[in-house]
């Protein structure tokens, strides 16, 4: 830029300044503020000498002459966050700065239960990364990605006795609401990723109706319904609309304050008496693309992952395979994706998933066909390209099958199952039962004189799924007396033998032998069969 000249009788000037420039500036400076001050009586020779055009650019020029260079600050290198813990406690934006009696009794619960959270912390340690980035994306408070730890415990298998599950614990409505399939092969309210969005996109839309996080939890938690009429009562009789002044039921009135609680435990874990195990902040899984039907034993050794670990990472599949319906993805170790990408593009669609030939024999039915290679009817009609459900004696089915035993897939539907099933019950015998037309969890637990929520849990199931036939059942029965002793025998049916007389001779009754032998059928029995018992040894026979 050209620089203005300095006043007469001075040399013109450009470039770098003298060092006579400040005494210089100073005294334009002092001439300047001089004329500002003049008043109009000034002299006509004075006013004319005092506006010449350049008495004011010096000024300008001089001001801009002298100011010191600009410093150039210097660059800091961003602050790396390597744990999980610390970057969602940037994240909590919800008052956790409030005090409650109920607050409180939820913080006093966590300090008697330190060891929680390093159960917590390792539970949550493949998931959590993948739910705070959820949330971040969506600009809503941390604290939000710790509900996993108040609804399941991070167990991505819990399922409650109201008919809940997966990490966040969503009813079979609202799942289905949300988008998340529910069908014999898959249960979209366990896989990590759908639900995870689902809760998200849920949540938000809460927020939106209550205009207030407190209130969104709560209507998570009961439905909100539940809390727009306690909104509304409270309203009618003039009292705070406030969540700690709604009345709720008592799950819902604790479990706010146990989000509030941990969101300060997380805040300030020594405050506490906390330690919380460091989680690395980075993604621990990815998901990879299957384009269709693979066994999972099969997936664990293309992708060089433990099958549990694949199960507990794909918690939504029920059974051997991916659902032949999709969806057709599965989430392994960040660390494997690519291997197992380059795996499975070498391996041809057709060995994905193993396959028998089956002739249909006289009674058969598809229903019957599926439920013997434990699969549905609808995958039989679609692999056979079948139009309807008849099939004829003699005709050849494709059957996709397990590629090893149904005990090698540990964490499917039916081994969690039967694994909860096997899990004894102190003080009591098992009973295997099967449902027969018109029973239901009230009759059957009325005839075994047991709970119906514990019947229902003892079997993995809420009381309000429906019963099919021929579905079994555990019954832990009571013992008859404090001091019984119940032992299983097995008993091989003698010639002559009745099960009247079988029952006489060990103290039980006929009904009771055929509850523990569900497979016995007609009333009669075979010499060389064997016949199951729970007998009490302390009885004198």
């Amino acid at each position: 830029m050209t620089k203005a000249p300095y006043l007469t009788g001075q040399r013109f000037t450009f470039g770098p300044p003298r060092r006579t420039l400040p005494t210089l500036a100073l005294s334009l400076f002092l001439t300047g503020c001089q004329l500002v001050s003049n008043s109009p009586s000034s002299s006509a020779s004075t006013v004319k000498k005092e506006t010449r055009p350049i008495v004011e650019k010096p000024s300008v020029e001089k001001a801009e002459v002298t100011t010191p260079e600009k410093i150039t600050p210097e660059k800091k290198e961003p602050v790396v966050i390597d744990d999980l813990w610390v970057r969602i406690q940037s994240g909590l934006a919800m008052d956790l700065d409030q005090n409650n009696p109920r607050i409180q009794a939820e913080l006093n619960w966590y300090k008697r239960h330190k060891s929680y959270f390093s159960q917590i912390s390792k539970r949550s340690e493949p998931y959590l990364y993948f739910i705070v980035k959820e949330a971040e994306a969506r600009n809503v408070p941390l604290e939000l990605a710790l509900m996993p730890i108040v609804e399941s415990s991070f167990d991505p298998f819990a399922y409650s006795h109201a008919g809940a599950s997966g990490l966040w614990q969503f009813m079979p409505a609202t799942g289905k609401h949300y988008g998340l399939h529910q069908n014999w092969w898959y249960d979209g309210r366990r896989d990590v990723v759908h639900s995870t969005r689902a809760a998200l996109d849920y949540m938000q839309t809460l927020y939106n109706r209550f205009g207030d996080w407190e209130l969104a939890l709560a209507a998570f938690n009961s439905g909100p319904g539940r809390v727009q009429r306690a909104v509304r009562k409270n309203k009618k009789l003039g009292k705070s609309t406030r969540f700690w002044a709604l009345d709720l039921p008592r799950e819902t009135t604790a479990y706010v304050p146990k989000l509030i609680a941990l969101g300060k435990v997380v805040r300030n874990p020594s405050k506490h008496g906390v330690q919380l195990n460091k989680i690395p902040n980075k993604p621990y899984f990815a998901k990879v693309d299957t384009s269709g039907q693979l066994d999972m034993a099969k997936a664990a050794k293309l992708s060089g992952v433990e099958l549990e670990e694949l199960y507990r990472l794909n918690p939504g599949l029920n059974r051997w395979s991916t659902p032949p319906e999709g969806p057709h993805h599965l989430v392994v170790p960040v660390t494997h994706a690519e291997h197992f990408r380059t795996q499975l593009a070498n391996l041809p669609p057709e060995k994905r998933v193993k396959w028998d030939r089956y002739t249909v024999s006289t009674g058969d039915t598809l229903s019957t066909i599926a439920m013997k290679y434990q699969t549905s009817v609808n995958v039989i009609t679609e692999a056979n390209k079948l139009s309807g459900t008849i099939i004829r004696i003699g005709q050849g089915l494709m059957i996709p099958v397990a590629a090893k035993t149904a005990e090698s897939y540990t964490l499917s539907a039916s081994q969690r199952l039967a694994a909860k099933q096997d899990r004894s019950v102190n003080g009591r015998y098992k009973v295997e039962y099967l449902v027969k037309s018109g029973d239901s969890f009230w009759t059957i637990a009325q005839k075994y004189e047991v709970g119906v929520n514990e019947l229902a849990r003892w079997n993995n199931m809420s009381p309000k799924d429906t019963l099919r036939i021929n579905q079994k059942l555990v019954v832990w029965k009571k013992q008859d007396s404090q001091n019984a002793v119940v032992r299983k025998v097995h008993y091989k049916v003698r010639s002559g033998d009745s099960l009247a007389k079988i029952a006489s001779k060990f103290n039980v009754n006929v009904a009771q032998i055929r509850d523990w032998n569900s497979d016995m059928s007609g009333k009669f029995i075979h010499p060389g069969q064997q016949v199951t018992l729970f007998v009490n040894v302390t009885r004198s026979f």
